[in-house]
């Protein structure tokens, strides 16, 4: 029976076959242990001498790191297993004997792996962060789905900036210029005046020369916006949407989390409702805390989003930030228009902002004041200040950065881990 290995507790007792790649190997003379790996799980299988013939036993000694081979045997229960089950081989057909295998158990630097990721992603740990964030992945939309948002697919190729910064890949549409998209959100807006309640999930591109540890040139993002959504109800959907998505996690991936050696309890913490400061309280923690120097009207860096986050347990809102370090879109704070509805999530232990959303405007006058403010082309926006001109209507949106996300909940020290392949300020390949 053709089977893979995270099916193979339903198979207890019986003779499986497997199709797979030796992942590690060890042998006491009379019987060889053979790790072997699929794709789906990891499990052992054990090669006893005097049962299987001399042929079936030699070529199993031929084996080396990564040679993919067909396997059968019977599945038994072993709780000292770390899948708990085990594999009693009883033949096996080689595929091919893999050349000597580049990485190995010893210690490699980060350039050597990311150079040979294509290999990297085969390893135990490296599985545990992809299967992860797959969970993530289907998590996400399956809140989406399951709350009455419809799936909208935004462009890629754009004509102009989101948010009026230069830090965008340039490229020639034709006789035009072009841009990869740094965000779905003004598309999106578009498509929540049509279907109401929408969200995108894809790839964007940011141009930004950092080298940090949140940082990646492309990476993949969700975006919900919702029409007839204002501030207030738009920071409760993210707070469920992040609290379904960990504990999903926590219930479909227990091993992968213990794979990768993670903290759970600081996960079973995740419940909303999330605490919530406005930037004004924010800066008052930074003062008191040695960022005596921080000014009101700054940006908040990692150190201070880290500091910020150490006050709380759980991922934590800071609101109102300064109309003038926020996205023209933003819809500024009708009791106090020096500072825009909008929030940043921080997620803890250091991981910094995970969603950024607010409530954008939508007034028609407004807009238009905010594109001389910020001296936007209007060629190039006339179809977004349209929204505001044929029934216009309070709406909200926010974009969660999924890799920073799945740093945060797998516990990884850096954004590179998070992707299959990641591309950062000086690399490309593989």
């Amino acid at each position: 029976m053709l089977t893979t290995i995270n099916k193979v507790s339903a198979h207890v007792g019986d003779e499986v076959k497997i199709g797979g790649w030796l992942y590690n190997k060890r042998s006491s003379g009379k019987i060889q242990f053979l790790q072997l790996r699929d794709g789906t799980g990891f499990i052992q299988g054990v090669l006893v001498k005097k049962q299987v013939s001399p042929e079936i036993w030699e070529a199993a000694s031929t084996l080396t790191q990564e040679s993919s081979l067909y396997i059968w045997g019977t599945v038994r229960e072993d709780e000292r297993a770390p899948s708990g089950y085990e594999l009693d081989v009883t033949k096996i057909e080689v595929i091919q004997v893999a050349d000597e295998y580049p990485i190995s158990k010893k210690e490699h630097g980060v350039d050597f792996l990311m150079d040979h990721r294509h290999l990297w992603i085969r390893s135990s740990r490296q599985q545990a962060v992809l299967t992860i964030r797959a969970e993530i992945i289907r998590a996400l939309q399956d809140y989406l789905d399951q709350n009455d948002f419809t799936l909208v697919d935004p462009p890629v190729l754009t004509p102009s900036s989101c948010e009026g910064t230069t830090n965008l890949f340039h490229t020639k549409y034709f006789d035009e210029d072009a841009f990869l998209t740094q965000s779905g959100q003004l598309y999106m807006e578009a498509a929540a005046m049509a279907l109401n309640k929408v969200y995108s999930f894809g790839p964007t591109f940011r141009a930004e020369k950092s080298k940090t540890r949140r940082h990646l040139i492309e990476f993949w993002m969700i975006e919900p916006e919702m029409a007839f959504v204002e501030h207030e109800e738009s920071l409760k959907i993210q707070e469920q949407m992040v609290t379904y998505v960990v504990q999903r996690v926590l219930a479909n991936c227990q091993f992968e989390l213990k794979t990768l050696g993670r903290d759970i309890s600081r996960l079973e913490k995740i419940q909303a409702p999330f605490p919530r400061i406005t930037y004004d309280e924010a800066v008052e923690l930074l003062h008191k805390e040695g960022f005596a120097d921080f000014k009101w009207g700054e940006d908040f860096g990692a150190p201070h989003e880290t500091k910020i986050a150490e006050s709380f347990d759980r991922p934590v809102f800071i609101t109102h930030y300064p109309t003038e370090l926020k996205a023209f879109y933003m819809k500024p704070d009708p009791n106090r228009p020096e500072v825009v509805l909008c929030a940043d999530l921080i997620a803890p232990e250091g991981y910094g902002e995970v969603i950024g959303g607010s409530q954008r405007i939508d007034d028609p006058k407004l807009m238009e004041e905010r594109f001389e403010q910020h001296q936007l082309p209007y060629e190039a926006y006339q179809w977004y200040l349209d929204l505001r001109k044929y029934g216009t209507v309070p709406h909200s949106g926010f974009g969660l950065g999924l890799e920073r996300t799945v740093a945060w909940i797998c516990g990884l020290d850096h954004v590179r881990e998070t992707i299959p392949f990641p591309r950062m300020l000086n690399r490309l390949y593989p």
